[in-house]
């Protein structure tokens, strides 16, 4: 494995974690050793929080947030390669995510290392130490998780750089990696003490709440699908992969336990639970507001945080800049066009998850603009929501979920599901309760949840991506259930369907009628602009000239698809025209509204419109579902489950993985 840096040589770094209390007693560079770090608690202390500080990176709110059936690239560059499965360019391939998760698991070993070697003059002050300890193992195993979600079979070191007698490292089992993070999870739970006792008074920071819930993550991953080859033989044979589970199916029914287990404690405990508002889980991750849902944050605060962009690339659309309001906010992302229509109507996690308004920002005022069905944002991480603008554009000062409670009871339901080969009345109550969180506890619309095994999973896997959407899980998700391309190509067909109004999404209106009767501001409390639907008939109806039809028939840039008209309202109601206000009606107000082809485009510069290549005017080459460079164009099954290492930041400075590339690359 390359020399991250020389031990804790940069520890200064630990001040970019965010949120957390600043460490006045920081040694200086020249004093920063193991010798001197762990002289104090309160120094042992800062160097665990440093590590904090690589567990999330730009990378996966960004390139790995983007290609799946939750949102998409609306660039035309590498970024945008990368989102759809292009992974060809391996001088160019990701490799930040790779190095600050080798970042943290060396805070991590150094601590893990020195820790124990510090004795506590009091009880209390031992229990802190074995807190840290915990800290650290939770870390170091949060930090390989991702590493082997992605990449699958890495380098696995758990002494710090300078007790190695080689910086070199071949690939290690992901079996192994996976369950030595098992085991440091199941040590962490041992040390950390629960929220409730006050050690840690923030959830930027483990305690035994979020260190269970990781524990049932990492337990699901390691017992779940994943591309595999034999690496045995180096160069390795592109012959030997495929996607399965591990082989050992005693360990793979004991790691379903195990993920039972941990989140049983967090249920049985109590300390959390979930938020009445879904909109204000993330109202409050904007402001750094703390709430019983949300049980791990990585926490972004003040210009020394890494600028891994939340709210920026992968918030609302926005256009314009208001220097002295908002700040510009992204996006470099969309909202899939097939996952609003995923949701129930009376879901109210849709209008959050999927923003259906765009801001357009001048310093002569903010507006709102409803966006297309092609245009819609990511909305959990809206610019609005927040009660001040933040750093700078790009640091945001949004804090990340990486852990929430309604993940704790989805887990549990699919662990008890894969336990008991089907949902036991446990599972189906733990669903409930987050089904009933999305429909404001009406029974009524919350449908029914079926208890078959197949049929229990196949409903996770949709509510999954309903609650935890763009939270950074739902690509690793999909290739952890085996079923990451057939499942991409599949929604992409729906996609198809879409632009056509063919089978399900036949009945989609093509027309919203809105008025604006607010400006956006911060700590903005509007989730989703009302609207009219409206179809061809409608247009007819009110009488629009043949000029006017064009410019709502046209799918192209600028003003067309979108006019602006008056209607009437009266008595709470809208009429087209004046003369259809029926008489005796209250007073009347005549009121702007802008009429929009949910159709046509808004901000996708290089891909052309929603489109297919057999509709008519539209070239196959600009067709961004179907063309040559359309949606998932990369997509290959048994190749792109896991990612290539980067020639250069990664198989480059690590001799040990020479010939030790993903075998098909």
């Amino acid at each position: 494995m390359k020399k991250i840096f020389t031990i804790l040589g940069i520890s200064a770094l630990a001040l970019a974690f965010a949120s957390c209390e600043d460490w006045l007693d920081m040694p200086s560079e020249s004093k920063a050793d193991s010798s001197s770090i762990f002289n104090t608690i309160g120094r042992a202390e800062m160097t665990t929080v440093g590590a904090y500080t690589y567990l999330h990176s730009q990378e996966l709110g960004y390139q790995l947030l983007m290609g799946t059936d939750e949102s998409a690239s609306n660039e035309s560059n590498s970024k945008y390669n990368v989102s759809n499965y292009d992974y060809t360019n391996l001088t160019g391939m990701l490799s930040k995510t790779y190095t600050w998760m080798y970042q943290a698991i060396e805070y991590s070993n150094v601590c893990i290392s020195n820790l124990p070697k510090m004795k506590g003059a009091t009880e209390s002050e031992q229990k802190k130490i074995n807190s840290l300890l915990g800290e650290a193992l939770a870390i170091r195993a949060y930090a390989y998780w991702n590493l082997v979600r992605f990449y699958g079979d890495v380098p696995y070191a758990d002494v710090p750089t300078a007790e190695l007698a080689t910086f070199s490292s071949s690939r290690v089992s992901r079996d192994t990696i996976y369950d030595h993070c098992v085991s440091d999870l199941q040590r962490a739970v041992k040390l950390l003490p629960w929220r409730s006792e006050g050690m840690v008074d923030t959830p930027e920071r483990f305690t035994k709440n979020s260190a269970y819930g990781i524990l049932a993550r990492v337990a699901l991953y390691a017992a779940g699908y994943s591309l595999r080859w034999d690496l045995n033989t180096v160069p390795y044979n592109a012959g030997t992969v495929e996607i399965a589970q591990r082989s050992d199916a005693a360990r793979i029914k004991e790691l379903y336990q195990i993920a039972a287990d941990a989140c049983k404690a967090v249920i049985t405990k109590g300390e959390n639970g979930l938020v009445e508002n879904y909109d204000q889980l993330f109202r409050d991750l904007a402001n750094q507001q703390y709430n019983r849902e949300t049980m791990l944050e990585y926490g972004m605060f003040g210009t020394n945080a890494q600028d891994v962009r939340t709210g920026y690339t992968n918030g609302i659309p926005t256009s314009g800049t208001d220097k002295a309001g908002l700040g510009k906010g992204g996006s470099q992302m969309f909202a899939f066009p097939t996952f609003y229509f995923e949701f129930d109507e009376n879901d109210q996690r849709r209008d959050v998850s999927v923003c259906n308004y765009g801001l357009r920002l001048s310093d002569k005022g903010n507006a709102y603009q409803m966006e297309t069905f092609i245009g819609m944002g990511v909305g959990k991480y809206r610019i609005n929501w927040k009660k001040v603008r933040g750093a700078s554009d790009s640091k945001r000062d949004i804090n990340w979920p990486l852990l929430r409670y309604s993940d704790v009871l989805l887990m549990y339901a699919e662990a008890l599901n894969e336990l008991n080969n089907g949902a036991t009345a446990e599972a189906v109550d733990a669903v409930k309760k987050v089904r009933m969180r999305a429909f404001r506890d009406n029974a009524s619309l919350m449908g029914e949840i079926p208890t078959g095994y197949q049929e229990f999973k196949d409903f996770l896997i949709k509510e999954r991506k309903l609650e935890l959407s763009n939270e950074g899980l739902r690509k690793s998700d999909l290739a952890r259930w085996g079923i990451l391309v057939d499942h991409l190509t599949a929604e992409k067909e729906k996609l198809v369907q879409l632009a056509k109004r063919e089978g399900e999404y036949a009945s989609v209106d093509v027309y919203r009628a809105y008025k604006l009767t607010s400006k956006p501001d911060f700590e903005d409390p509007t989730i989703a602009l009302p609207y009219i639907s409206m179809t061809e008939q409608d247009l007819v109806d009110m009488g629009l000239n043949e000029e006017a039809l064009q410019i709502m028939h046209t799918l192209n840039n600028g003003s067309k698809g979108a006019l602006k008209t008056n209607f009437y309202e009266a008595d709470g109601k809208v009429y087209f025209k004046k003369e259809d206000v029926p008489a005796g009606a209250g007073k009347v107000e005549e009121v702007e509204y802008t009429i929009l082809n949910m159709f046509s485009i808004n901000s996708i510069k290089q891909k052309g419109n929603l489109c297919v290549e057999d509709v008519e005017g539209i070239s196959s080459n600009n067709a961004w579902i179907t063309g040559k460079t359309g949606v998932f164009y990369g997509m290959k099954k048994n190749m792109v489950e896991i990612l290539p290492f980067n020639t250069t930041n990664i198989i480059d400075v690590n001799p040990g993985l020479a010939g030790q590339q993903h075998p098909c690359y």
